[in-house]
């Protein structure tokens, strides 16, 4: 099938849905140009691995490092903006009620105007207390490079990224969502994800598995591909408003 017949089928398993589950990763993001995770390793960064940046034991040796890391990604990100990918995931939320489990801790699905995100793998744009685990979130902003190390009001000790590193759970609550989600909703919308990444990728095996309509948005196969209800093999930034037109002229023939 065309990529335009599977946008027809998706948009009429949407318009017959009443709530969606939107699984989403790093190549959604990527069409702003933000690099993923390995990417972001290159430059003046490229010298240092995943545990010199990425881990408690590296923030509490260099939490200078590891700050101007994550400050330069934030950069990157605000620079980035949303685009019409993620606009297209909020613009669903005319049509049904949508829940999105994201890998990316970019924060821009929330900019972008969806009001229900669970992150799995935290916000980039959160400080958090390394002690109390009190948080405070920055806006999407570029970061200045100068700025002092971040310091908890409460008490008192350093401020870390709001992410999950290396050797850390997933937040418990995010990760319970995303598998209550899959119990309630009658279609998954599954987008830039390479589905290798765990304990993610087993979201959406669950939801392969399960009762639930699943619908991918990926230019390249995955290992779920062959097994979803539809697949359709463009970007998400060209793919999703298509589908959220569709379905706007789905509804308005109702």
């Amino acid at each position: 099938m065309t990529a335009t017949s599977m946008i027809e089928a998706a948009a009429r398993a949407l318009a017959d849905s009443r709530r969606l589950l939107v699984l989403s990763g790093a190549g959604l993001s990527a069409e702003s140009g933000i690099p993923t995770f390995r990417e972001a390793q290159t430059g003046l960064w490229a010298k240092f691995s995943p545990q010199d940046l990425a881990t408690p034991e590296a923030f509490a040796a260099n939490p200078e490092r590891v700050w101007a890391w994550y400050r330069w990604r934030r950069s990157l990100i605000a620079r980035g903006g949303v685009n019409p990918g993620h606009r297209a995931i909020a613009a669903l939320e005319r049509h049904l009620d949508v829940v999105i489990a994201t890998q990316n801790v970019d924060g821009l699905q929330s900019a972008a105007g969806s009001h229900d995100v669970s992150e799995l793998h935290g916000n980039i744009w959160i400080d958090r207390c390394s002690a109390c685990d009190a948080e405070h979130r920055q806006p999407v902003a570029e970061a200045d490079d100068d700025a002092e190390l971040p310091y908890c009001d409460a008490c008192g000790a350093r401020m870390r990224p709001g992410v999950v590193w290396f050797g850390e759970m997933l937040p418990v609550n995010a990760l319970e969502r995303a598998q209550a989600e899959l119990e309630r909703c009658d279609c998954v919308l599954v987008v830039g994800t390479s589905n290798q990444v765990y304990p993610a990728a087993a979201l959406v095996e669950m939801a392969v598995a399960g009762p639930a309509t699943v619908i991918e948005v990926n230019p390249q196969a995955t290992s779920v591909s062959a097994a979803v209800d539809a697949h359709i093999a463009e970007t998400a930034s060209k793919a999703l408003p298509a589908l959220v037109d569709r379905l706007d002229g789905l509804g308005a023939a109702r």
